[in-house]
C-alpha cells in the first residue's frame, strides 16, 4: 500500500524560529557564552548563539516545558513540565555532554514550578505547582527522591541553592520566604522563616550572592528586599525612588554585587548594592544606576560572563513576547545598550505563505499580527499588528502589491508588503472569522472562506472593494481556498462539513463536489491542474480527478492524528504534509511513497509551504514554532519511508 515505510530518511532541518518566553528563567546561557538553551513547547533547543543552524533538539517531555535549570558546571540540564489535572508531571535530567536523557523522575502533580541544582551537583531540588506545593530533594547520580515536604500553606514559586553549601537552599512565594537545611541524619529538610517584621510581600524571584551573605528577593509590589542569610533578617530594600511597575519578575547579580532587576513592564534596571560593614539601621535604600526598556515583561535574565570585561557587563534577556536581547552595561558611563538577538512568534502560528515565484521572504500569521521573515537570515523584516484579534489566514497577491489576511472579527485586511501600511479593509466580509483567503492570478479579485461556510468573491478596485458573489453550499467552516493558477476561472474549497467543492468563478456555481467521510482541512491543485489532492481528519491523503471529481488514490497520511496541512512543489514532483502527529512528511507525487520525515515540532503542524525555487520547506505549528527544512527531491532519496 502506498505510504508504507521501509527505511528511515530524515528531512534535514535547516533552522528553527521560536522561543517560549512565558517560562520564567527559561533562557539559559552556558558558561562559555556560545550556547543558548531554551524551551519551545515540549522541546528544549540547544543552539549556538552565533549560528542558528547548529542546534540540537532535546525531546522527551509529553507536554509544555514549565521550567529548566543548568547545573553549575554546565554538564547537566534539568527540566520540568506541565500535565493534565490529576496526573503527575515529569522532571528530566539531561546530560549535555552527549545530549542524552539521563533520568526521568515523577512525583509532582500537574506542574513542576521550579528547579535548582546544588553547588556540588549532588542534589536537585524541585518545587511543585499550585496543585502540589511540595518541595522534593533528588539524587542527581541515581535519579531517586531523597526526601520531600510540603512547603507553605500558600503558593511557593521560586527555589535556589546557596553557592557554597550543597545542603542549604532558599524558597520564596506568596507571603513566604524560607531558608531550608537538609539534615543528613534524619533525612529531612528543616525550614527556617525569614523575619520581615510588619512587612508583607508576595515574592516572585530570588538571587544569592557569591559569598552566601545576602539574598535578593523580587516582589509583586515592585521592590527588591536584601536579606541577611545567616541571621535571616531583612537588611535593606530598593529601588530608592519609586517602585518597579507591574512588579519585579527577574533578578540577577553582577560580579561586583550590583543587582540586575527585570520588571513586569519590560524595564531592565541596575541597582547598586550596599557597602559592607555599614550599620543596617542607618542604610539608605539601594539606588538605581541605570535603566532601559525592552518592550514587554522580562521573563529571563542571564549574565554572560564570557563576553563581559572590566569595562562592560554583558547579559542575555528573554521577554514574555518571545524576543531575545543582548544588553551591555558600560561600567564607566553607567549606560545600558540593547541589541535584538532574535524575535519569535509569541503564540500559535496559523498560516504561512510565499510571494509568487519569490523565495527570499515569507509571511506567517498568528494572534494579533502578521510577520514577514527573511528565509536565510531568519530575521523579522516587517510586522503588522491588529491588537486583540486573531489572524487566521494570510496570502500574497500574485502581483506582489499586497498581503491579504483574514481575521477573527470577520474582516479582510490588505497590507503593503514593504511598508506594512494598511491598504484597505473589507468590513463584515463574513459573519464569523475569515478562515481562508486567496487572490486570483490577475490580482483583481479575492476569494475568501468563512467560519459560517460562505465562499465570497471580492472585486478589488483602486478606491473600493465590491462583493461580486456569495456562494453558500458548505454547511461547515471553510478551511482552505485554492484558485486555479492558469486562468483563475476555477477554485476549490475544503470544508469541515465533509465536502470539497469546485466552483466556476465566471458563473459562480458549483462545477463538481468531492465527498468523503472526513472533515477536509486542506486541498490543492497539481501544477498541471488535472488532479486535486486533499487531506483531513480521517488521516488520509486523497488524489482526485479535477474534472470528474472521482477518487484516484488514497495514501495513509498519518497513523494516529489528522492531516491538516498540504503543500506541493512548483513542478508537482513532491507533496508535503503535516498534522496532529507533529511530523512533516515529504511524499513522491507519482509513487505515493513517503521519502523523508521531519521531527522537530512539539505541537500540531498547522500549515506547510514549499519555496517556489524548491530549496526549502517551511512548517508552522501550534507551539509557536517556524521550522525551515531543506527540500529533498524524491528522485535523490535512497528509498521510501
Amino acid at each position: 500500500m502506498p505510504g508504507m515505510t521501509s527505511s528511515n530518511t530524515a528531512l534535514p532541518l535547516d533552522s528553527c524560529i521560536g522561543f517560549n518566553g512565558g517560562v520564567d528563567g527559561g533562557l539559559v546561557l552556558e558558561k562559555d557564552g556560545t550556547t543558548l538553551v531554551y524551551p519551545l513547547g515540549s522541546t528544549i533547543i540547544v543552539r549556538q548563539l552565533q549560528n542558528d543552524q547548529q542546534q540540537t533538539f532535546l525531546q522527551g517531555h509529553t507536554d509544555e516545558v514549565s521550567c529548566l535549570v543548568l547545573s553549575p558546571s554546565g554538564r547537566y540540564l534539568a527540566s520540568g513540565q506541565l500535565n493534565f489535572m490529576g496526573l503527575k508531571a515529569d522532571i528530566i535530567i539531561w546530560d549535555l555532554t552527549n545530549m542524552t536523557l539521563l533520568h526521568r523522575m515523577s512525583l509532582h502533580k500537574v506542574k513542576v514550578q521550579a528547579l535548582a541544582f546544588s553547588c556540588d551537583e549532588q542534589f536537585l531540588a524541585s518545587l511543585g505547582g499550585q496543585d502540589d506545593n511540595a518541595l522534593v530533594l533528588w539524587d542527581v547520580e541515581t535519579g531517586n527522591a531523597i526526601c520531600g515536604t510540603p512547603t507553605c500553606t500558600d503558593f511557593t514559586v521560586a527555589i535556589k541553592f546557596v553557592n557554597n553549601d550543597g545542603a542549604k537552599l532558599v524558597t520564596c512565594g506568596n507571603y513566604n520566604l524560607n531558608v531550608w537545611q537538609y539534615d543528613h541524619l534524619t533525612n529531612k529538610l528543616v525550614p527556617s522563616d525569614v523575619q520581615l517584621g510588619q512587612l508583607r510581600r508576595c515574592f516572585t524571584c530570588l538571587a544569592v550572592d557569591a559569598a552566601d551573605q545576602y539574598m535578593y528577593c523580587g516582589t509583586t509590589t515592585g521592590d527588591v528586599l536584601q536579606i541577611n542569610l545567616e541571621r535571616r533578617l531583612l537588611r535593606n530594600s530598593g529601588p530608592a525612588k519609586g517602585l518597579v511597575q507591574q512588579g519585579v519578575v527577574a533578578v540577577a547579580l553582577t560580579p561586583s554585587g550590583d543587582i540586575i532587576v527585570g520588571g513586569g513592564d519590560g524595564t531592565l534596571s541596575i541597582m547598586k548594592h550596599d557597602q559592607e560593614g555599614q550599620d543596617a539601621r542607618f542604610l539608605n535604600k539601594m539606588p538605581l544606576l541605570a535603566s532601559t526598556k525592552l518592550g514587554s515583561r522580562i521573563s529571563t535574565l542571564t549574565v554572560d560572563h564570557a563576553h563581559s570585561s572590566g569595562r562592560a557587563l554583558s547579559m542575555v534577556c528573554g521577554t514574555h513576547m518571545c524576543d531575545k536581547f543582548r544588553v551591555t552595561y558600560d561600567l564607566q558611563s553607567k549606560k545600558l545598550q540593547t541589541e535584538m538577538l532574535q524575535t519569535s512568534p509569541p503564540s500559535s502560528v496559523h498560516d504561512v505563505a510565499f510571494p509568487y515565484e519569490y523565495s527570499e521572504v515569507f509571511a506567517a500569521c498568528g494572534l494579533g499580527e502578521i510577520r514577514v521573515w527573511h528565509l536565510h537570515s531568519r530575521r523579522e523584516l516587517l510586522r503588522m499588528s491588529v491588537p486583540n484579534l486573531d489572524c487566521r489566514c494570510v496570502a500574497f497577491m500574485q502581483d506582489g502589491q499586497s498581503i491579504l489576511s483574514g481575521w477573527s472579527d470577520g474582516k479582510i485586511r490588505a497590507f503593503g508588503p514593504q511598508s506594512g501600511k494598511l491598504l484597505y479593509t473589507i468590513h463584515d466580509a463574513h459573519q464569523g472569522a475569515v478562515t481562508a483567503i486567496s487572490g486570483t492570478p490577475d490580482s483583481t479579485r479575492i476569494i475568501s472562506g468563512g467560519e459560517e461556510g460562505m465562499v465570497r468573491m471580492w472585486a478589488i478596485h483602486h478606491n473600493s472593494q465590491v462583493m461580486e458573489a456569495s456562494m453558500k453550499e458548505h454547511k461547515g467552516a471553510v478551511n482552505c481556498v485554492k484558485v486555479k493558477a492558469s486562468k483563475g476561472d476555477e477554485c476549490v474549497t475544503a470544508s469541515s462539513d465533509g465536502s470539497c467543492i469546485i466552483w466556476d468563478l465566471t458563473t459562480f456555481h458549483r462545477r463538481s463536489s468531492l465527498f468523503a467521510n472526513t472533515l477536509f482541512k486542506a486541498a490543492l491543485y497539481h501544477p498541471d491542474e488535472s488532479q486535486l489532492v486533499t487531506a483531513g481528519t480521517d488521516r488520509k491523503i486523497m488524489y482526485w480527478d479535477a474534472f470528474e471529481g472521482s477518487a484516484i488514490r488514497e495514501l495513509e497520511g498519518s497513523s494516529s492524528e489528522q492531516v491538516s496541512a498540504l503543500a506541493i512543489d512548483s513542478e508537482g514532483e513532491a507533496i508535503v504534509s503535516g498534522g496532529g502527529d507533529k511530523l512533516v512528511k515529504l511524499w513522491g507525487y507519482d509513487e505515493g511513497n513517503c521519502y523523508a520525515m521531519g521531527t522537530a515540532h512539539s505541537g500540531s503542524v498547522n500549515r506547510v509551504a514549499v519555496t517556489p525555487d524548491k530549496s526549502h520547506v517551511v512548517s508552522v505549528g501550534s507551539e509557536g514554532a517556524i521550522m525551515i527544512w531543506n527540500y529533498v527531491a524524491p528522485s535523490l532519496t535512497e528509498g521510501s519511508l
